[in-house]
């Protein structure tokens, strides 16, 4: 079964310096329909005005994920990371049992337009720790690219999480299929364009929530860049 989510459906926040799209229930925003899919938490979509930024603030026994769409992310924690984040770049940082961390738009001109996103753990009160690895356009034009998951397979980073992430980029006659376990859970997220999922129509913004699915075929992109999660669930 797939059910599609639209865009304008998710909770929104309006904070001037920052512009929020939540699809699960998150700080101000509670929906008890959409407290989260399978292991997938959150999935914010932030736009942060130049100059502008979250203070240092912690994390614990979470799986963080942050997915650049335009500009950059400066990223500085207590582990001593101190990282620019730009599209095409994959961050996890597993906060385990503790982290503080700060994310900010140093620029002085442009906006930083990202994805933020939790997975919650399958293994808690772990030492936290950081990884950034970049993914070439290339790598996601017309295919999934494993980005994120349990082992690090395919060089994608790895997450503390019973869990993977897939990118992929579509345009035109550039289709994809993936095989799904009909136990597991799976969605998909839009991030720009518009992309058939099996069979269904996906605009910018929108999901499809998916479970009881053995393949997932995506197909008739128009300048479409997605994300695709297998999940616990």
């Amino acid at each position: 079964m797939l059910t599609v989510r639209k865009s304008q459906d998710r909770g929104h926040a309006d904070h001037g310096w920052l512009k929020s799209h939540h699809s699960f229930s998150f700080a101000g925003y509670f929906d008890p329909a959409h407290m989260g899919w399978g292991n997938l938490r959150v999935i914010n979509e932030d736009t942060i005005t130049p100059g502008a930024g979250f203070g240092t603030h912690g994390h614990r026994d979470m799986e963080i994920i942050s997915y650049v769409l335009e500009g950059e992310l400066a990223h500085r924690d207590t582990m001593g990371n101190v990282k620019g984040i730009p599209p095409g770049d994959v961050q996890r940082m597993s906060a385990g049992r503790g982290v503080q961390h700060s994310e900010f738009n140093h620029a002085a001109d442009a906006t930083t337009h990202f994805l933020q996103i939790w997975i919650e753990p399958n293994v808690k009160g772990i030492a936290p720790s950081y990884e950034q690895k970049t993914f070439a356009a290339n790598e996601k034009r017309g295919a999934l690219r494993l980005v994120a998951s349990p082992d690090g397979a395919q060089g994608s980073v790895t997450i503390h999480a019973d869990a993977s992430l897939f990118g992929g980029l579509f345009d035109g006659d550039e289709s994809a299929t993936l095989a799904l376990n009909p136990a597991r859970k799976g969605y998909v997220h839009l991030v720009k364009g518009e992309l058939q999922v099996n069979g269904q129509t996906l605009t910018t913004g929108d999901a499809a929530l998916i479970e009881n699915e053995a393949e997932l075929t995506l197909s008739h992109g128009k300048q479409a860049e997605v994300l695709v999660f297998d999940l616990a669930a």
